[in-house]
Parts: C-alpha cells; structure tokens; sequence
C-alpha cells in the first residue's frame, strides 16, 4: 500500500493534528454511546422476557390456548403477547413446537426452522438468564429457558430488532453530528491555526527576504525587521530573537563593509603612492647600465637584476591599483569590441612570446561583438594565454575558440598540460593564488597571482563570468561575455 502523503507545512500540521484528535474523541463518544444504548435497551428486553415468562410456549401444547382459558377465544392467550414473540417447546433435547406472534395471530415456524437454528434453541441453558440466538426465519432473538411442569423445556424470546434499529439509528446520527463537526472543525481550525501563525509567517518571509540578499561582499542593506508580536507566546519569542540575529549580523555586516573599504583604500592608496618610486628605482638602474666607463661584472648583473624586478614590481603596483579601482566600482568604457579581432592580436602575441608552443585557434566567420572596454578585454585574453604559456610544458597545444550561444558571447583557452591540482581550483581566481609547484616545468619563477583575479574581475565588470574546468590533459578557462549592452555602475 502506498504511504499516505504528510503534511508538510506547520499549519497544516496543526489543522490535521486538531482534527484528527477530535476524530478519535468523537469516535471514543460515539463508541461509548452506542454501547451503552445496546446495554440499557437489551436490558430492557431482558426484563420483558422475565414479565412475558413461559405462557406462551405453554401454550403451544394447547393449540395456542392456556389449559385453563374457557372463554371460547381460541386467540384469547397471543393477543396478551406482544407481535414477534417466540416460542418453543422442547421434549427430551428435541425442538416439538415453535411458533410466534404475528398481527394476524399465531404462525406456526417448526417446518422453517433449520437445523442449525434447533441446536442453538436445543444450547440454551434452562437457566432462567437471557441469551441471544439467530433464528433464519426470524433473525436475531433474545430467548429464556425455563424447566416446564411436564419435564419439558419451555423458550420464550422477543426480537432484537427494535433495539438494533435504535442501535443503528443513533450511528447513523452520530455519524453525521460528528461529520459535520469534523469539516466544520477543519475549517475552523485552519483559519484559527492560520490566524495564530501570522506572526511566525512574518517572520519566514523576512528570513526569505534575507536568504536572497548577496552577504560575501560589498554594502548590505538589511530588510525590515520581522513585526513582534506578545512576547510571552513561543511566536513572540521566536520573532524577537530573529530581529535580535538580525542587529548582530547587520552589525557585523556594516564592520566588514567599513573593513573592505580600508582596505582598499589602503590598496589603492599604496599602488598609486608606490608607482613613482618603483618608476624612478627603474630608471635610475637602467641609466647605471648605460654608463660608459668600465663597471665590473657583479655590479652590471645586480643593475640587471635590480632592473628586472622593478619592472616586475612595477607590473604587480599596476595590477593591484586596477583590481582596487575594479573593486570600487570605476566605470569602465562602453565601446564596441570586435572579440575576434581581439583574439587574433592576443594569439599573435602569445606565439611571439612563447614560440615553443603550439597555438591554434577556431573562430567563427562572422564577426563576434561585444560592448566594453576593449584595452581590458585584451588584458583578460592575455592573462589566460599567458597563464596557459608559463604553466604549462614546452610543446604543449593551446586552443583558443570562439563562438556565439544565444546572447552570449563564449571565449575558451584551453591546453592540453599537466592542469591545475584539485586543491587550488576553488581558489584559482582569487588574488595571489600560485600553483608553480603542479603546472610549471621551468624554474624562470611565476607571476603574483593576479593574473587570473583581474580576470575574473573585469569580466565581472562587463557583466559575464568565468570557469574552469581541469584535469591532467585538458584544461579549460571559459568566459562568458553578453552581447548587449550592460551597465556597470
């Protein structure tokens, strides 16, 4: 048998609960009752039968006439009995007379009786006690048995069907009373339940409102709080506890935002304050190694070096200084980019950059369009051909594709290298994520890890999103870029 379905929701719950006791009362009640009736009243049939006594059997002998009646009324003894009384007589263990009153007079029912009914007639103890028997041609009858004068057997009995019918009659009443009293109750109940509940409804939809807002970061402004209602019922509480949480994270939300904002502040501050420097500690080591006299071989490798890593200082103060102005919301433009043209020039420069490599590209013959800003559009595509360039062996197979899908623009870069460990892949485009130990096979040193951060930054400044799926032999950095205008302010 399939289970029957739960209720889910409290309300629900409650309503089915309230009814469903209310059931088992009723059903308790009516059970009750209609015992109780079927005792009284068959307590009453017991009674008659100790009034009627064994007269009438007698009777049966006589042709239905006491042996002292001499009024000439042959009928004269049944017209004192009432109509459906039975009787029977009983000689030696054998059933010789049965007959019962009818309106019309006395019937005579030996030859219907079967043979099942005489052994139940033939069972009943002579003990002066009512027992209930089930006649074929009479249905069900309370019956006495008394010792007759002449050693035999005498059984009067009435018909239970009068108490049966009131019996019946007070379920069918009963039955309909509580019916109504169920429906009536059930819906009674659900607008009382609902009633009660509006408190604790309230206060599952601010929580819903809350579930939706975006908490990881930026401002957030809290909704209104859940209305308290009486504070001693279990919804007060419950209410004013929600609104309590609901201070405590709006509290901390404000201190992470007011938190997030220092910092990049400070960011952004320190690259701009750090760019000048940086620029003149370059400078001055370029214009060491144009001098002209002779200088020894220690210090022209140390002015290289030094060089190097301010140029290399240099790009990391850039970088930050655009991921700090991304995260503050800077307006970038909002120009038309061909996306293909775009490829070709970042695939260009790739292969002059990394010769050893095999690239390859498959794009679309129409033109693919996108609006934004195309100086940052072509910083994302060579942060991931670059990416794919120092992480992944010499001879390795980097496919850049291209296509349309609805009113989408998609951008892969996929190679066929070592891919990114399982472990960094959550992370792989938060800032200052490396993993040179797994995908790089040189020993030249790797980037700062703000490559791919600024990549999922601007594409999230130009309204797509970015993904990776790897494994060793087939990496994939897919961007989704829309085709039509998105603001973002």
């Amino acid at each position: 048998m399939r289970r029957l379905p739960r209720p889910r929701t409290l309300r629900a719950r409650l309503t089915v609960g309230l009814v469903v006791l209310l059931a088992i009362s009723c059903a308790a009640v009516g059970l009750a009752a209609v015992v109780e009736l079927n005792g009284f009243l068959t307590q009453r049939l017991d009674q008659q039968l100790e009034q009627v006594g064994a007269r009438f059997p007698q009777s049966l002998e006589h042709g239905g006439k006491l042996p002292d009646d001499h009024d000439g009324d042959e009928h004269g003894d049944d017209r004192r009995q009432a109509t459906g009384t039975f009787g029977a007589r009983l000689v030696d263990g054998k059933v010789t007379n049965a007959a019962v009153v009818r309106p019309g007079g006395i019937e005579n029912v030996i030859g219907e009786l079967t043979g099942r009914d005489k052994k139940q007639l033939t069972a009943v103890d002579a003990d002066g006690q009512a027992h209930t028997v089930e006649l074929a041609p009479l249905d069900d009858y309370r019956v006495n048995a008394v010792q007759g004068l002449d050693g035999d057997v005498l059984i009067v009995g009435l018909p239970l069907e009068p108490v049966q019918a009131a019996v019946h009659r007070l379920e069918l009443v009963a039955g309909m009373v509580f019916g109504l009293a169920l429906a009536a109750t059930g819906v009674v109940g659900a607008l009382w339940v609902r009633w009660s509940l509006r408190p604790l409804s309230r206060v599952a939809a601010t929580a819903a409102r809350v579930s939706e807002l975006p908490l990881a970061s930026g401002e957030v402004i809290m909704p209104s709080r859940a209305p308290e209602s009486d504070p001693h019922s279990e919804v007060g509480r419950v209410a004013a506890a929600f609104n309590r949480m609901l201070g405590h994270v709006e509290d901390a939300l404000t201190k992470r935002h007011a938190s997030e904002e220092r910092l990049r502040s400070f960011a952004a501050d320190a690259s701009h304050e750090l760019r000048t420097p940086v620029a003149s500690v370059r400078g001055h080591a370029e214009l060491a190694l144009l001098h002209p006299g002779p200088v020894p071989p220690a210090v022209t490798r140390a002015l290289g070096r030094i060089a190097a890593e301010s140029s290399r200082m240099g790009e990391m103060v850039d970088d930050l200084l655009l991921l700090a102005r991304l995260d503050a919301g800077r307006p970038l433009e909002r120009l038309p980019v061909d996306l293909t043209h775009l490829v070709l020039d970042a695939v260009t420069d790739a292969r002059a950059a990394g010769p050893d490599h095999r690239w390859t590209m498959e794009l679309p013959e129409d033109p693919v369009t996108v609006t934004g800003d195309a100086h940052r559009l072509h910083q994302v595509l060579g942060n991931l051909l670059a990416n794919a360039r120092l992480h992944t062996p010499a001879g390795t197979k980097v496919t850049v594709s291209l296509e349309t899908d609805g009113a989408t623009a998609r951008l892969q870069v996929h190679d066929d290298g070592p891919g990114v460990p399982e472990e960094v892949q959550p992370g792989v485009f938060e800032r200052f994520t490396r993993a040179e130990h797994r995908r790089r096979t040189d020993a030249s040193g790797g980037g700062a890890g703000l490559g791919l951060a600024i990549v999922a930054a601007v594409v999230e400044a130009h309204g797509g999103s970015v993904g990776l799926e790897s494994r060793p032999g087939a990496t994939t950095f897919t961007v989704r870029l829309p085709l039509g205008d998105v603001s973002t302010g």
